[in-house]
């Protein structure tokens, strides 16, 4: 069991380089088996959901090398077609290898993430645009078996702006007969960073990045190589530990204009922000003001930064709130950071938070991945020493935080 342990009350200076994103990986690393060849990405975080998405493709057959940032993916010995459960359970994002695994092979097998299909489902759109294209999908005992002799291109109409489900569906349509259009799609950035590394394979893809999105099915891909862009969540999640001990940070490698949003909601609480053409530079001086927000999809506020957000208004001046509008269950650290001190109250999908400064140092657990990172934020605001457990959590996320943290000036240590 990894601890993070943080000594608090350090004011911050320094400079740091952020790493892959995670969340444009991933699905990077799913399109591989789109092409019977060779994949090359670059710029590839070490992370935990990195080597489980590795795990996933090693047992289907494919050749995966991973030097230093650099992952070679060759995918012509791909013979399975099952993604195999205890990957799910380890890594809810495996479920995009779906779209992938139906278009290369004409059948794909999985079960539901998580390993229950009890109560609402979190892939039903993913289902619907995969049966709008003519796959037969049957659902039987916790498994999904779909089928496809070839998809078809089909117009997609997404309720809900879904990351997964839109990525699931670009992979699905790329080698499809015909025109796919997906309407509502998701608008991220990792989304539109699919489509550049598809079309530099082969794939014809128009209006990455925005809500309509066109696929004109193409009949084979080509071997090529792919930067993966910074990670615009670490750079939140630094920002705000920036934020949280004062001081000042410069963070590089990341597309600032991904990041207008955030640094809005971070200047209104005091921060004083540069932008420059891949980084940023923050300075904080004093504690941060309190503001009320909600989270939404791009190109509003990310849930993924919800948490870290939540430490910061711990110790605001004020009381503020957050709205969680994206996903269930994002409130689970308000009960560590209460262990700390903190004045939340949660008020079904709000947080209504009261600062109070300093925190106070204490053991806490990291529960899930952007919540564990929230409390190592929450650490350098806090009198004395902060012990986080169970952090493989944000391994899955974060390649090295206590790393890049103390080349801000933190003084954190990680214990194995």
């Amino acid at each position: 069991m990894s601890t993070i342990q943080v000594q608090g009350l350090h004011p911050l200076k320094g400079e740091v380089e952020i790493q892959g994103s995670k969340n444009a990986v991933l699905p990077m690393m799913a399109a591989s088996i789109l092409h019977k060849g060779t994949v090359v990405l670059t710029h590839v975080p070490r992370i935990q959901d990195v080597f489980c998405m590795m795990g996933i493709l090693e047992s289907m057959g494919c050749i995966c090398t991973l030097v230093g940032h650099k992952l070679t993916i060759c995918t012509e010995g791909l013979t399975d077609i099952r993604i195999p459960e205890q990957y799910l359970k380890a890594m809810r994002s495996s479920i995009i290898m779906l779209g992938a695994l139906l278009s290369r092979c004409g059948e794909a097998i999985t079960c539901y993430p998580g390993g229950c299909s009890i109560g609402k489902r979190p892939i039903d759109l993913h289902l619907y645009a995969l049966k709008k294209m003519g796959a037969q999908v049957i659902e039987e005992d916790g498994r999904i078996v779909a089928k496809a002799d070839r998809l078809k291109g089909e117009e997609i109409h997404f309720s809900f702006p879904s990351v997964g489900a839109t990525e699931n569906a670009l992979l699905a349509a790329v080698l499809a007969q015909g025109t796919t259009v997906l309407y509502g799609a998701a608008r991220e950035p990792e989304i539109e960073a699919l489509c550049c590394m598809l079309n530099c394979m082969g794939a014809r893809i128009t209006g990455g990045g925005t809500e309509v999105i066109c696929i004109k099915g193409v009949e084979s891909l080509h071997d090529t190589e792919f930067r993966v862009p910074g990670d615009r969540i670490v750079a939140g999640t630094y920002l705000a530990c920036v934020m949280a001990a004062g001081g000042e940070g410069v963070l590089t490698g990341i597309c600032p204009g991904e990041m207008e949003t955030v640094f809005h909601v971070l200047g209104s609480m005091g921060a004083e922000i540069e932008e420059y053409d891949t980084g940023v530079k923050v300075c904080m001086k004093g504690r941060p003001r309190s503001v009320s927000l909600k989270t939404s999809p791009f190109p509003g506020f990310p849930t993924d930064l919800q948490s870290p957000i939540l430490s910061l208004l711990s110790i605001g001046s004020g009381t503020g709130q957050i709205l969680e509008t994206v996903f269930e269950g994002r409130f689970a650290t308000a009960e560590q950071l209460k262990k700390m001190g903190a004045q939340i109250r949660i008020d079904e999908k709000a947080a209504v938070v009261t600062g109070v400064y300093p925190l106070t140092g204490c053991k806490v657990e990291a529960t899930d991945l952007r919540g564990g990172a929230a409390l190592v934020a929450a650490g350098l605001s806090a009198s004395g020493e902060t012990t986080i457990d169970h952090c493989h959590h944000i391994f899955r996320g974060y390649e090295d935080i206590c790393l890049d943290l103390q080349q801000l000036g933190a003084n954190i240590r990680r214990i194995l």
